[in-house]
């Protein structure tokens, strides 16, 4: 979602003050951010997520309807026009580095050594380097050289 599109805060929200809480009340379960992957690989209908992912039905049906309402889904016309497909809107896109992120993550972290997994490639078939936040300077940041502001 657009900022000028974002819902003021209220009592369902983990922390109200805090984006990284805001945000995992969005897409922080399991399954929201395995849609939004699987959406950014080119799954349209509720068929293809499911197949996708194994997610049974009632589940599916919630989390399309969670992340269309929050507007990182939309709903169209098929191009056949005899169906209903979901795509990507503009902040639904913008998790593409919070998933490539979570994706290397995983490669270092949830993967024994030498054991088979996918990785992401460019449109040249090159590996994607690895993301990595950095200060204006360009000097790499961490927890360790950054802090949290509160702003009002």
């Amino acid at each position: 979602m657009s900022r000028t599109t974002m819902r003021a805060p209220n009592a369902d929200w983990t922390d109200p003050d805090c984006p990284v809480a805001r945000t995992l009340d969005l897409v922080g379960d399991r399954w929201s951010l395995l849609v939004i992957r699987d959406a950014m690989d080119g799954a349209r209908s509720f068929t293809e997520f499911q197949r996708r992912t194994g997610i049974a039905r009632n589940i599916l049906t919630d989390r399309l309807r969670k992340l269309t309402a929050h507007g990182l889904l939309a709903q169209r016309t098929a191009p056949s026009g005899r169906r209903q497909e979901y795509v990507l809107t503009e902040a639904g896109r913008d998790l593409f580095p919070v998933v490539v992120t979570l994706r290397q993550w995983g490669e270092r972290h949830a993967f024994a050594p030498g054991e088979t997994h996918s990785t992401l490639v460019d449109q040249h078939g090159t590996p994607v380097p690895e993301i990595a936040p950095t200060s204006a300077d360009g000097s790499l940041l961490g927890d360790d050289t950054t802090h949290v502001r509160k702003t009002r």
